[in-house]
């Protein structure tokens, strides 16, 4: 084969198998939408990295979008597909119901890390509340009958995830622990994998569509899904630790689904308050993100809703 010929074939090939961390070929930056964003994250005492995509359109918003950053909870979200990729090649039974000993409790209020000792619960009941709840106990049992942070970690190496890993509770990653926490990723690996659930490509389409609907049961909707109708579908997955609040939203919206992802780092504000500057960016960045793919669209939060 001539060099060229090589050559040409190299750059097509580029672009057919695109890294998940890298702006694929079909990507192109929306200026306006990136401005409103940029002006809401200036002032903001801390880093932020921000990820959106239009799935119809291509268009995207990426500010410090490939930059790590913590996981906190929506580590849960790779834990959860590890475990259908298990139930997917028959070495767990969906269907299973599990024992809960008291050497799986982790201190927190979890619905799981309440139950008795030798309590039995089925498992997609402890699958449901990982991501529902955010059930710290649950998550860790899952991560556990998963095959560990190392098999989570495989998956996601060998499905082009580069940056995504989880740390806890892993061999040889203390260092990434001591520094990110649970886990660590990049807005646009986190929202990329959401999309890959919601586009039937994670595991398997059953897999995925099972998945898809564990993340549109969201108890902690008081951030992102507050600035978006209630009316309309969303699947998401938050986090959050001290210097550092997340969520990552694929919304099913009337003209076209879009995702996002925005986290933060080294924040100032480690308060737990509903307004906490992290979680004011993430309710201001969704609130946004509503109106510029919306733009017709009246709807907003009923007055004083926040109280509940």
């Amino acid at each position: 084969m001539r060099l060229p010929s090589l050559l040409v074939l190299l750059f097509l090939f580029s672009f057919t198998f695109p890294v998940s961390g890298q702006k694929t070929a079909k990507e192109k930056t929306d200026k306006q939408l990136t401005q409103k964003l940029q002006a809401l994250t200036q002032d903001f005492q801390g880093e932020v990295g921000i990820y959106v995509r239009h799935l119809k359109t291509g268009k995207t918003v990426a500010i410090n979008a490939d930059t790590l950053f913590p996981t906190a909870s929506m580590i849960k979200v790779p834990i959860m597909v590890a475990m259908f990729d298990k139930i997917e090649h028959g070495e767990i039974d969906p269907k299973a119901t599990l024992r809960y000993r008291d050497s799986l409790y982790y201190a927190g209020e979890d619905i799981v890390g309440n139950f008795k000792d030798s309590s039995t619960v089925a498992l997609s009941k402890i699958q449901m509340l990982s991501i529902t709840t955010s059930d710290n106990t649950g998550s860790l049992w899952l991560q556990q009958l998963a095959g560990g942070g190392v098999a989570i970690n495989a998956w996601l190496e060998k499905n082009g995830f580069t940056y995504t890993r989880m740390n806890s509770r892993t061999p040889g990653r203390r260092p990434n622990w001591e520094k990110y926490g649970w886990g660590q990723t990049t807005p646009r690996e986190m929202a990329t994998l959401v999309t890959m659930i919601r586009d039937g490509k994670a595991v398997s389409p059953a897999a995925s569509e099972r998945m898809y609907r564990n993340l549109g049961r969201i108890y902690f909707d008081g951030e992102a899904l507050s600035q978006i109708p209630p009316f309309v579908h969303t699947a998401s997955k938050s986090g959050a630790v001290n210097r550092s609040r997340s969520e990552v939203v694929l919304v099913n919206a009337p003209h076209g689904d879009y995702v996002f992802c925005i986290i933060t780092k080294n924040q100032q504000d480690e308060s737990w308050e509903y307004n906490n500057a992290g979680y004011a960016l993430i309710r201001a960045v969704s609130k946004v993100l509503w109106q510029h793919f919306e733009p017709k669209s009246d709807w907003s939060p009923a007055q004083g809703v926040e109280k509940y």
